[in-house]
């Protein structure tokens, strides 16, 4: 029988009705992210978006994504790493009894601090499902970028880095946000020339003011800072790792993050693969197959 894949996030949700082969039957999309639910409000937001999917007898739904953290419908405690699929399964907790459930999200540490994700592990299991990956490294990009190390179908562990808030808070609320078009379209060439200057020594509390110099002196103009930007921020994170020329990559996320990422990476050589959406509802056929076959199958 087909089940129910949600993703609910902060900002945005969207469900897939996929089949037990893991084809996608039927997609849905909302902005009706965890901050737009008034509280007790996630059941009828559920049932009025998915509801007539829900209706069969014994169709069954797994969520994830922000509604399984404390401000959405149920709490979900983080599986910690390293974790594979079945790890993954096992952490699942009930929403509605044998009927809907919550993945957990997966937990890190670093030196004694804790790193978090929600979400991104689905597609981190489905990107292994889809390019057939065991080992090799995983990259999210979003508002908080994640770098996943995968070994053995077990994610090893991972580091989120703030690059997407912190572009936004520059390119719109800080002094760069009078040169800066933040809504401007990707400009490969000056993104490259900030990828480049972030390897050049200064730091980026330093770089980042030339956002504003290279404006000031008409260098660049207001569209191609934004990409000089996005280069200086994503170029500070590429340095920040240690990457290997022959290791898998793989992108996962939106074309508009992926492709600036792509292009950061095959300046050092590395061509990675990349994966969208497809992603998600892989990922979710993979964890409702591990449930399937484990004795507390959707608690």
């Amino acid at each position: 029988m087909s089940f129910v894949a949600v993703d609910w996030g902060t900002s945005s949700l969207r469900g897939a009705l996929i089949d037990d082969a893991g084809r996608v039957l039927d997609e849905r999309h909302a902005a009706r992210g965890i901050l737009g639910v008034p509280a007790g409000g996630f059941p009828a937001v559920f049932d009025a978006l998915f509801g007539d999917w829900m209706a069969p007898a014994g169709r069954r739904c797994l969520i994830s994504g922000m509604a399984g953290s404390r401000q959405g419908w149920v709490e979900a405690p983080y599986c910690p790493c390293p974790a594979d699929a079945a790890d993954l399964a096992r952490h699942v907790i009930p929403v509605v009894a044998d009927r809907i459930a919550m993945v957990p999200g997966l937990t890190d540490h670093h030196d004694g601090v804790p790193d978090v994700m929600r979400g991104e592990e689905v597609q981190i299991f489905g990107a292994m499902q889809l390019t057939g990956l065991a080992d090799g490294l995983f990259v999210l990009p979003g508002t908080h970028n994640k770098w996943v190390w995968v070994q053995g179908g077990r994610v090893l562990g991972f580091r989120t880095f703030m690059t997407g808030e912190f572009y936004a808070l520059l390119a719109q609320q800080s002094i760069l946000s009078r040169t800066v078009d933040a809504a401007a379209p990707l400009d490969a060439d000056a993104f490259a020339q900030g990828v480049s200057r972030s390897t050049q020594g200064g730091g980026l509390l330093h770089n980042a003011f030339g956002a504003r110099t290279l404006g000031l002196f008409e260098r660049m103009s207001p569209a191609q800072l934004a990409s000089y930007l996005s280069g200086l921020l994503i170029g500070e994170e590429l340095r920040s790792q240690t990457l290997d020329a022959h290791a898998d990559v793989v992108l996962i996320g939106a074309p508009a993050l992926t492709t600036r990422y792509a292009l950061a990476l095959e300046g050092l050589r590395i061509t990675p693969r990349v994966l969208g959406a497809e992603a998600t509802w892989a990922g979710a056929h993979a964890l409702h197959t591990a449930l399937q076959g484990t004795d507390t199958a959707y608690p």
